[in-house]
């Protein structure tokens, strides 16, 4: 497990390796999104899940958790809802909202750009400027943007900017 909680990427073998065979057929599905719940207001007693700006290096200042892990939008995602599923979801976690759960706006980040949406695998996924927000489990320390600009899951990962535009490299 990572220091955030999160599962270590998965490493090569046979065990391992047909484990992810069987699971493939789930895929990266893609299920309409609907809604959005207003940032900040707290809708019970759950948690809090705090984003924030933070500069890395590499990419310069871009969301992080908490705990300083890259935040990741999904291109399949098109700006407005979960599409990266099972499998997929295994290697870039997404950042869940739970029931009763709040968002905060942390240093740099703006309140009304965080929300969530609803996820296939069931509760919500925090979103920042309609973006779904992930983790990568291949960045094992906090500070890290080992998933920016990578081509894996069935479409493109990007690390987001606290304007909620995707760091995009240019041609």
């Amino acid at each position: 497990m990572r220091p955030d909680g999160g599962p270590r990427p998965m490493r090569s073998g046979t065990a391992g390796g047909c484990a992810a065979l069987v699971l493939l057929a789930a895929g990266c599905g893609s299920s309409p999104g609907t809604g959005t719940q207003a940032a900040g207001q707290p809708s019970g007693h759950g948690p809090t899940v705090q984003i924030m700006a933070r500069s890395l290096p590499t990419v310069g200042t871009v969301l992080v958790t908490a705990k300083g892990y890259a935040l990741y939008m999904f291109a399949p995602d098109n700006h407005r809802s979960v599409t990266c599923t099972g499998v997929c979801a295994g290697t870039w976690p997404p950042v869940k909202l739970s029931a009763g759960g709040s968002l905060a706006a942390g240093p740099g980040v703006s309140a009304a750009l965080l929300g969530s949406d609803p996820d296939p695998d069931g509760g919500r996924v925090v979103t920042y400027d309609g973006w779904p927000l992930y983790t990568y489990t291949g960045d094992i320390d906090p500070g890290q943007a080992t998933g920016q600009d990578i081509d894996l899951n069935g479409g493109d990962w990007y690390v987001l900017r606290p304007s909620g535009q995707p760091l995009i490299p240019r041609p």
